[in-house]
């Protein structure tokens, strides 16, 4: 499995401070896990969530879930502590998650203080897109760094700084979503939409997992295990799809022995650039049923 195509359909925040919730997790159909530091851990739980997600990362038994750590921002009086503790353990997560990124010289100071404390410099980072500066500066922060591998979209966040309602349709997130996407692509980056707050709302979840996909996400934030299904099966490729991309690839693949330039298949023109597509749809859903092999 490359990391090109790793299925990153369903990202699930777990908080740090839960160990039971960290120990089921081993068990859940996620393709990754955010073990959370920050939102989602008391303040009088920091430090022991901390000792607890070390803990964990040191036992393993995971399998192939990408493992990412979200570790308190910038500013607040545990982020240090955290960077210290992960460099001291010597634990190696799959990324680690900064949140409140607004510039390109804040992941700048990031990036410089995981090496100070002496963390394992070949820890992809990733960011949270999260407010109004962020999203407005995507572009340049995306490409600030050689080691910013992921963008999560931290939708409530937003909501909060901008006073956007969560809406069915998301009108108001679009702009940042795209600009996201985009930035993302530009830079080749993992970039993974937003969560579904209400947890009763099984259709506006549907929607919203295949609204992301239509928009290029690569798969979405949850915040519970009952979410995992809509999520991996709006971001993996349906029977249809596969067996569109095995057309093209034998129509394409015909055409060029028969030495014709053009291919047409069902009405619709293919080019190189669809057989790219459409090989990478086919791997994608290689390392999804690799996956769950190893779940």
């Amino acid at each position: 499995m490359t990391d090109a195509v790793r299925p990153r359909r369903s990202i699930l925040y777990m908080p740090g401070s839960n160990a039971r919730a960290m120990e089921k997790a081993r068990s859940l159909p996620a393709d990754g896990l955010i073990l959370d530091l920050e939102d989602a851990v008391a303040p009088e739980a920091k430090a022991s969530a901390r000792e607890q997600v070390i803990s964990a990362l040191k036992q393993g038994g995971f399998g192939q879930r990408e493992l990412i750590v979200r570790v308190n921002a910038q500013g607040t009086e545990w982020w240090r502590d955290d960077l210290a503790a992960l460099a001291t353990a010597r634990v190696e997560p799959d990324a680690i998650l900064f949140p409140k990124i607004d510039s390109p010289e804040h992941l700048l100071v990031a990036i410089d203080a995981l090496d100070s404390a002496g963390c394992v410099d070949s820890i992809p980072v990733w960011i949270m897109a999260e407010t109004p500066r962020c999203i407005l500066q995507i572009y340049a922060i995306a490409s600030a760094h050689p080691r910013l591998a992921g963008i999560v979209l931290g939708t409530s966040d937003l909501a909060k700084d901008t006073r956007v309602r969560h809406t069915p349709d998301r009108l108001g997130f679009i702009a940042a979503l795209n600009l996201c996407v985009y930035a993302a692509r530009a830079n080749g980056l993992v970039v993974i939409d937003g969560v579904h707050l209400d947890l009763e709302d099984d259709a506006g979840l549907a929607a919203a997992c295949l609204q992301g996909r239509d928009l290029g996400f690569d798969g979405k934030s949850l915040i519970h295990p009952r979410q995992i299904e809509a999520a991996n099966t709006a971001f993996a490729p349906d029977a249809a799809e596969l067996a569109s991309a095995r057309q093209i690839i034998d129509a394409h693949e015909a055409a060029s022995a028969a030495g014709q330039g053009v291919v047409v298949v069902n009405g619709r023109l293919v080019e190189a650039l669809h057989v790219e597509e459409a090989r990478r749809t086919l791997a994608l859903a290689a390392a999804i049923a690799a996956l769950g092999e190893d779940q």
